[in-house]
């Protein structure tokens, strides 16, 4: 799948059987852009032939490196002009006998710890753009988790942890139909200027779907309704200790 990071949408996505590698797909996902684009992915989509052809087409990317990648070192920045948190910045050229053919030309490759979760992480990534600092290329690649977001956001919201049939045909059906489902909610939620989470807006959604309303109109009021009349607690209305004066305000 492709996705636009500022959005978070997906814009592009193919389905194949689990035995195909994900690098044989790059670029099928990557057909569409143009020179000056960046695409950012994750060591599965390691390809050097495609690699190649990002860089003929001028168009930049960040990937991680595989374990135990042969490779010799042309150039290195002295370790005293590094940023904090970037460990290497060397220039490299494959060495493996299909790397070194199909992928001849000079890559940069960066080494840096990186926050993900809360906690920093050693990364070594690749990339074709020698003029940006380091930093930003591993900043570059951190945002590449917004995918992660993404995808965990389709498992809470869309019906793809189990399926209703067991057959390929059975099972493309309902990923696509998940992912559909999930651009009309996204453009609904634009629409209705909808300010909350994603996951509660899918569920009044989806609970509204039984009723003769008009979404739009309950989408633009859900979460706004005025505060009871009353400062605060009169001393009647029965509530926990501690909790008087939230007792006289709407809450929901």
């Amino acid at each position: 799948m492709l996705c636009d990071v500022a959005s978070r949408l997906p814009v592009f996505a193919c389905l194949t059987p689990a035995k195909v590698a994900d690098c044989r797909r790059m670029m099928v996902l990557c057909a569409h852009l143009v020179a000056g684009d960046i695409v950012v992915v994750d060591r599965a989509y390691l390809d050097f032939a495609s690699l190649a052809e990002l860089d003929r087409r001028e168009v930049f990317y960040v990937v991680r490196e595989k374990k135990r990648m042969l490779h010799e070192v042309v150039r290195r920045v002295p370790k005293r002009l590094l940023p904090k948190n970037v460990l290497s910045d060397e220039r490299i050229r494959p060495t493996g006998v299909r790397p070194s053919k199909v992928h001849p030309q000079a890559l940069r490759r960066i080494r840096a710890r990186v926050e993900v979760d809360g906690k920093k992480q050693e990364m070594v990534f690749l990339t074709n753009n020698f003029e940006w600092s380091a930093a930003t290329v591993a900043e570059l690649y951190r945002a590449r988790w917004q995918v992660e977001l993404l995808f965990k956001e389709l498992k809470q919201t869309l019906q793809l942890k189990d399926f209703y049939g067991e057959n390929a045909n059975a099972v493309a059906w309902q990923v696509w139909t998940a992912m559909l489902v999930h651009l009309l909610l996204r453009y609904l939620a634009y629409c209705s200027s909808w300010k909350g989470s994603y996951t509660r807006f899918s569920g009044v959604v989806r609970a509204a779907l039984w009723e003769r309303t008009d979404l739009t109109v309950l989408l633009k009021t859900y979460g706004t309704a005025p505060p009871l009349p009353g400062a605060g607690w009169d001393g009647n209305t029965p509530c926990l200790p501690g909790f008087e004066r939230y007792c006289a305000r709407a809450m929901g």
